[in-house]
């Protein structure tokens, strides 16, 4: 049976063993004061460590005390990458509940509770699920703010060691305005996507946008490693229906709830909406059978055979390898499906503009060429699929910047010549969002 503490008498020192490995909720799931306490106790604790995810809330430990690994260099991340303190592991999203399953200590969870001893697993339930059950001990952070989803599964005292109650919302995803390109971007992808279409989408400016863009569509469906803040718009504009999906048939599915309030309220009990894990969310088989499975995924760079960088800008990790490759494939082997991979043509660097679309990744390649589909920026679509370099090369061309599609076209000449070595250029200074 699960003891009671407060957030007073929480004691992290009593609690954690040397050597423990710490797993908790990413994003809108990560139980804040739990995090806050484990960061003000650690210190005298040897050989910590953590995995996280996206992080929103608790600024990282900044006394050295938890070494961290990440799937992602998102949030508070950037901060431990750019000082050295992050391992990134990188791996497909769907590879993430088998890898972290060999060794979890100790997880925390924030949980929703209905007043009859069932908990809920709020905002997430994705790669923490399998963990319940390796975990030595689970401590969940039970907030009355926190939204009661619908899963596959619910908790109870049997499986929580110590609870700790608090009235806490959820933490909120950072709110990025999209700007005009992401907006034209938008208006393509719209124009891409049919209605009764199945989406999976990330977070982020240019996702938001595209969820805006299909505010006019009817009877979408939503089959998705995540929910943002779009969805619930969505819903409330009548495009989300759920109506024509092949597989889960009037019920949206993520594994992750990542926004504010308005995305909250409409998860909160919803029957219409519910949490299932990654197996479920990223697998081939359930991905494949949607009908027209829609996969929007962000990229950082493209280089022009359709070879995708969604991790490294600037020298730093920003991004991260995600579900892309997982819902691309499911996307094109869906009937009527688009595996849609959207990005800006451009980004502002430290001398000014510089292309997205390249000759030749400035980082490593985390979608291969075999799996890019359309590439779509502000300048129009390039439909891959199907085609040989030759055309692939013509048709990114079409969709980079004019004002770069010169310089790209010798460079790529050039870089084809017998003996010619590749040009030195430096990666894009910033990036779009990234997909869990």
């Amino acid at each position: 049976m699960a003891i009671e503490l407060t957030p007073d008498t929480l004691d992290f020192s009593t609690l954690l063993r040397p050597g423990d490995h710490i797993v908790w909720g990413q994003a809108s799931a990560e139980p804040a004061t739990l995090t806050a306490r484990l960061f003000g106790q650690c210190a005298d604790i040897p050989g910590l460590s953590a995995f996280i995810g996206m992080s929103w809330g608790t600024p990282l430990d900044q006394t050295g005390a938890v070494r961290f690994q990440s799937y992602c260099g998102a949030g508070h991340n950037r901060a431990l990458e750019r000082r050295g303190a992050l391992d990134i592991l990188p791996c497909h999203y769907s590879e993430l509940p088998g890898l972290l399953a060999r060794h979890v200590d100790v997880l925390l969870l924030n949980l929703a509770d209905d007043g009859t001893g069932r908990f809920s697993f709020g905002a997430a339930l994705e790669y923490l699920a399998p963990l319940v059950d390796r975990a030595r001990l689970v401590i969940a952070e039970v907030s009355d703010q926190t939204p009661w989803t619908h899963s596959e599964r619910a908790l109870s005292t049997e499986n929580v060691h110590v609870i700790v109650r608090t009235s806490r919302p959820p933490v909120a995803a950072p709110v990025t305005q999209p700007g005009a390109a992401e907006q034209a971007i938008a208006a393509h992808v719209a124009g891409l996507v049919e209605d009764g279409a199945t989406l999976q989408i990330g977070i982020g400016g240019l996702p938001e946008a595209i969820l805006a863009a299909l505010a006019g569509h009817r009877d979408l469906g939503l089959h998705s490693g995540l929910a943002s803040e779009g969805v619930a718009l969505l819903a409330e504009a009548g495009a989300l229906t759920n109506a024509r999906k092949s597989v889960d048939p009037g019920v949206a599915v993520a594994g992750l709830v990542a926004g504010g309030p308005r995305l909250m309220r409409y998860v909160d009990r919803n029957p219409r909406f519910a949490l299932r894990a990654t197996a479920y969310t990223h697998a081939f088989e359930i991905l494949s059978a949607q009908h027209k499975f829609t996969a929007i995924n962000a990229a950082i760079e493209v280089d022009l055979s359709g070879q995708i960088n969604a991790e490294v800008a600037g020298g730093r990790y920003v991004g991260a390898v995600g579900g892309a490759a997982d819902f691309l494939r499911g996307a094109r082997a869906s009937r009527g499906g688009l595996p849609i991979v959207a990005l800006p043509a451009t980004v502002n660097g430290r001398d000014g503009p510089r292309s997205r679309i390249v000759t030749r990744l400035n980082g490593p390649t985390s979608t291969a060429r075999a799996d890019a589909g359309i590439i779509v920026t502000e300048h129009g679509v390039a439909d891959l699929r199907g085609l040989g370099l030759a055309e692939r090369r013509r048709r990114m061309l079409d969709i980079a910047a004019p004002e770069f599609r010169s310089a790209l076209e010798a460079d790529e000449e050039t870089r084809l010549l017998p003996g010619a070595s590749p040009r030195p250029g430096g990666p894009p200074d910033n990036a779009i969002s990234i997909e869990a």
